[in-house]
């Protein structure tokens, strides 16, 4: 099974994805339901511990282990417990 990072990576790499389609969801304490999802494009940095999130002057480091899915144009290429659909 693929991690959360390195379908990110390929994302971001691979020219065949367009990575402002890409939509992340994640753990957020305190956000309705508990989660917030960000676009690729507010995607600032693929660390190797995180993510970095921003808008403006605010960045906000997301720890890949916080991910619960990842989508590419509504379609799930990851989620949390489940094999990866992205070949």
């Amino acid at each position: 099974m693929r991690k959360s990072h390195e379908i990110l990576l390929r994302c971001f790499h691979d020219p065949a994805f367009v990575f402002s389609d890409v939509k992340v969801c994640y753990i957020d304490r305190g956000a309705p339901g508990n989660e917030s999802c960000v676009s690729g494009e507010r995607i600032l940095a693929l660390d190797s511990q995180y993510m970095e999130v921003g808008e403006g002057p605010e960045l906000s480091p997301i720890p890949y282990h916080r991910i619960t899915r990842i989508l590419y144009r509504g379609q799930a290429l990851w989620e949390r417990g489940v094999k990866s659909r992205e070949g």
